[in-house]
């Protein structure tokens, strides 16, 4: 034993490097093993959904899976098949998985940001031996770039739509056949109505040409309103004749704050836009903080078209009788 520790001290080095990767090696088993655990209560879980009985006239639960190429470094399909696809099956749920294509990838998103506060921001680890200063840092050797630093693109949008009504938590019991059968003949020799006034109103595209430091397009599920009647997301350009002490400023708070905007943002709500750039456009966007190439994109609001389960009190404080 003793030979051994002398050993160890003669090879100090070697000795340091070794207990480092082994650390590092036990710390990657570990967080290896609880990934297991955590995917098999998940599947066990979902198995007691998935053995439940369900009535005869009753539709099986579907879901829409959209599988993005470039997400997770090209590793979306990977990761959906080993932790996601199991639980979905094994809940009973009639699985539908589309996948995009590279040329024309498909995002569910709930933020977009493309500007010069979020290419600063994504520079702030660069400077991690500055420490605390290590966010101003990065902002001001922003500034040392081209100044003022303008983003050039054409913004369409349409304006917020009214919101769906509410899908009742319960199914209504299925009518009876002769009911149906009635109803079905009370449709056919109804008369029909004038094909012209079924047509809804076209919908009007609105054009902006924009010059701004940061464009910004979030959705309002972070800021529930039970109370409102429309439906939109909000589009923020922010000026393009901000100052370099003001870039330093408000970039480092936008760090810790992404929703801070430099004073004279216009803010437009919208249901849909289409962001279209200028040939040769470089830069990156930030989507839902991953980065991806900036690139023309359309975006387009799809109300109620996700489910989520939450505590019951979460969703009585939503509900409109008690915002009322």
């Amino acid at each position: 034993m003793t030979v051994f520790f002398k050993t160890l001290r003669s090879h100090w080095k070697k000795t340091t490097a070794g207990v480092c990767l082994l650390t590092w090696g036990s710390h990657w088993l570990y967080g290896k093993h609880c990934d297991n655990l955590l995917r098999r209560a998940a599947c066990q879980e979902a198995q007691v959904f998935g053995n439940q009985l369900i009535p005869p006239n009753a539709q099986v639960k579907k879901a829409t899976v959209f599988l993005n190429p470039a997400a997770c470094k090209g590793k979306a399909r990977t990761l959906f098949e080993k932790n996601a696809a199991p639980i979905l099956h094994l809940s009973g749920m009639d699985v539908t998985v589309v996948k995009g294509e590279k040329e024309q990838p498909v995002f569910a998103m709930t933020g977009l940001r493309w500007g010069s506060f979020r290419d600063a921001g994504v520079q702030v680890s660069k400077y991690w031996y500055l420490g605390p200063l290590k966010t101003k840092a990065a902002h001001f050797f922003s500034t040392l770039q081209e100044w003022p630093q303008t983003h050039q693109a054409s913004l369409l949008y349409t304006g917020p739509k009214a919101r769906p009504p509410s899908v009742a938590d319960e199914t209504p019991p299925r009518p009876s056949l002769y009911r149906r059968i009635l109803r079905r003949l009370v449709s056919y020799w109804a008369q029909p109505q004038d094909a012209l006034s079924q047509e809804a109103s076209p919908e009007v595209w609105r054009d902006v040409q924009l010059s701004t430091i940061e464009l910004s397009i979030t959705t309002r599920n972070s800021q529930l309103d039970p109370t409102s009647t429309e439906d939109f997301m909000n589009i923020c350009i922010e000026p393009d004749n901000v100052s370099k002490g003001d870039f330093i400023s408000i970039g480092s708070k936008k760090v810790r704050d992404p929703k801070l905007r430099a004073k004279g943002t216009e803010c437009l709500q919208a249901s849909q836009c289409a962001l279209l750039l200028p040939e040769g456009t470089g830069g990156s966007f930030s989507i839902d903080s991953e980065e991806y190439e900036a690139m023309p994109v359309e975006v387009k609001l799809l109300p109620r078209k996700l489910q989520f389960f939450c505590d019951p009190r979460k969703r009585e404080q939503l509900s409109p009788s008690s915002a009322e």
